[in-house]
């Protein structure tokens, strides 16, 4: 006998409801069908169960019904099937992945699930000795390879992950490994695999371009090429981790987040969680620019992307496989897209939690967790009786190999994110005083993390204002109080080229009516704590403001780079008045970058 496995199933037929157990059920090859028994109230007519039945079948797969008898009591369809290609269950109890790979813990996240109301836990493929769960899948197809296959040694192609995966599951095995990997691949990867002893070979800008470069690489040496995530039994081997999520938490499990790329780790993860326990949902999240898979399903068919975005380079591939397409087909409850901004939040949610700190591809789990629970909670107010379940979220944090000067990247959005910074364009009246004025209607509660400003109109000045926010509505709380005293605000917080560019372009040599002359430019450096800013800007009384840089970065002290206009006859009274304020500073005025870039020139004037 063969097997196929019967999803979960209500069929309305009136009176009666009838549920399909979701269970491994006997399909005989020779008649190719599957019986169904399910029973009946005498009063439905037993036609109305197969009209159910078969309309079921024709919504969920091509496969049409054949039914066959019925008694007083019960009707039995037999449904036409197709058995599984792979027995998934077999293959993942008889993986060799334990030879290379550990058995990672499924550890709770207490801040990240105070914070959103849900039991949250994270399975920490972070942890494997390459740092994500690619030596699964790897070590299992090369182990499980005939000695034949592999006397050429074995050729990959991947964004990172997998070649490591490949290159130590090679070094462990004794083989020779060739990895191609795409040009923008972070250095902290390539460096691994050369590490492990593999060439590594760089080629194209992404994913697809190593990959047609790799299978003529290994057609030319007689190599076995090894797939990141298109093969059983890498599928298999990724799948020892939905085994281990479902032996290490014997509760109820609402859903289970999975990142997606070419959706090998889904595929493995959906084909066993949903063999043993087919109420857990399993869902995929995937980046909008690269979101291969969430188009393909929608399709119905696989949907090759144009191009894709590398921000998250681990999951950063055109066109998602075809094994793992089916079986995300049939099995994923659904795909969540998240914004870059929101990987960068679930990176600071992982390192708030556990010190650890993952790739962007590593953390799409968590972003995608904190949508969902996001759109449940806006769906229960507003349907109270809909419910939700209080099984746990697991998400998947797949991996934590990323090249530290990211980071400067990852902090500056992980509020934006989060929602928990607002960014602002704040219009303001061109004369002294007037930025303190913008400071008291924002209230001493306000925390400005960025503030940048540089004259250019002797009537208004335009000023670059990001500022802590507790949630969503703060940006729109933050624009009222400042409308509500004459200044004109304007939402940037969604702007990429504001958050991106903007940022660092605010400056410039100031408008054409303005002379140098009178201008100076100190740079200082204050005590970092709320309301820090807004104590120097109201100790800068008596002089007009021309230029100002802030941006909190997280340091024990704030740097400031300031321009007033104070006449020559003043100089000796400012100097009285900074030693007073009793700052660190830097008189900057000579400094040639100041100098080449801020300060106009009689050129420019004329």
């Amino acid at each position: 006998m063969a097997f196929v496995t019967v999803h979960p199933v209500i069929l309305d037929c009136g009176k009666l409801k009838a549920h399909y157990a979701c269970r491994e059920t006997a399909c005989s090859p020779r008649r190719n069908r599957v019986r169904l028994l399910t029973r009946r109230s005498r009063r439905t007519h037993p036609q109305r169960l197969v009209r159910a039945a078969q309309e079921h079948v024709e919504q969920t797969s091509a496969s049409e019904p054949i039914v066959a008898g019925n008694g007083a009591a019960s009707v039995y369809c037999y449904i036409a099937c197709s058995p599984l290609k792979n027995d998934y269950l077999e293959r993942v109890l008889n993986a060799r992945v334990y030879e290379a790979a550990m058995e990672t813990p499924l550890e709770s996240a207490p801040l990240l699930s105070r914070r959103l109301g849900r039991r949250v836990l994270l399975k920490r493929e972070d942890l494997q000795p390459v740092f994500s769960f690619k030596i699964r899948g790897a070590y299992n197809m090369i182990a499980l390879s005939e000695p034949s296959q592999l006397k050429g040694g074995v050729v990959a192609a991947s964004a990172g992950n997998h070649a490591q995966g490949v290159a130590m599951s090679a070094q462990l095995l004794g083989i020779r490994a060739t990895i191609v990997m795409p040009c923008t691949t972070p250095s902290i990867k390539v460096d691994a695999v050369r590490q492990r002893g593999a060439e590594a070979v760089l080629h194209g800008d992404a994913f697809d371009d190593a990959q047609a470069y790799a299978l003529r690489l290994a057609e030319e040496r007689g190599a076995l090429f090894v797939p990141p995530f298109d093969h059983p039994d890498i599928i298999a081997g990724q799948g020892t981790i939905g085994l281990e999520i479902l032996r290490k938490h014997s509760g109820p499990i609402e859903a289970i987040f999975v990142p997606v790329g070419g959706g090998g780790l889904i595929a493995g993860i959906a084909a066993i969680v949903k063999r043993l326990r087919p109420q857990v949902k399993v869902i995929g999240v995937e980046p909008f620019d690269a979101d291969a898979m969430y188009q393909s399903l929608q399709a119905g068919h696989r949907v090759r992307l144009a191009q894709v975005g590398v921000f998250a380079d681990g999951v950063a591939v055109k066109e998602v496989g075809t094994e793992t397409y089916r079986l995300c087909r049939d099995l994923v409850d659904e795909i969540i897209r998240v914004e870059n901004d929101e990987i960068c939040a679930a990176i600071k949610d992982m390192f708030e939690d556990t010190r650890s700190i993952l790739e962007p591809a590593g953390a799409l789990a968590i972003a995608g967790l904190k949508r969902y629970v996001q759109r449940e909670t806006l769906s229960s107010s507003a349907s109270p009786t809909a419910g939700s379940s209080s099984g746990a979220l697991v998400a998947v944090a797949s991996g934590a190999n990323t090249n530290f000067d990211r980071l400067r990247h990852v902090s500056e959005r992980a509020e934006i994110g989060e929602r928990r910074e607002a960014v602002l364009a704040v219009r303001i009246p061109e004369r002294p005083g007037a930025f303190r004025s913008m400071m008291n209607a924002l209230g001493p509660g306000a925390n400005i993390t960025e503030f940048n400003y540089r004259y250019a109109s002797p009537e208004v000045a335009h000023v670059f204002v990001g500022l802590t926010v507790a949630d969503r509505r703060g940006a729109a709380e933050a624009m009222a109080k400042l409308e509500a005293h004459g200044f004109v605000a304007t939402d940037l917080t969604d702007n990429e080229m504001a958050k991106l560019h903007l940022r660092h372009c605010v400056g410039g040599m100031g408008g054409p009516d303005f002379s140098p002359a009178n201008e100076i430019v100190y740079r200082f450096e204050f005590p970092e704590r709320p309301g820090a800013l807004a104590r120097f800007l109201n100790g800068l009384r008596g002089w007009n403001i021309t230029l100002f840089h802030y941006r909190n970065h997280g340091s024990d002290v704030g740097r400031v780079l300031v321009g007033l206009q104070v006449p020559t006859a003043e100089r000796a009274a400012f100097m009285e008045f900074v030693e007073r304020l009793g700052y660190s500073y830097e008189d900057e005025t000579q400094n040639i970058a100041y100098r080449l870039f801020l300060r106009p020139t009689q050129a420019s004037l004329t």
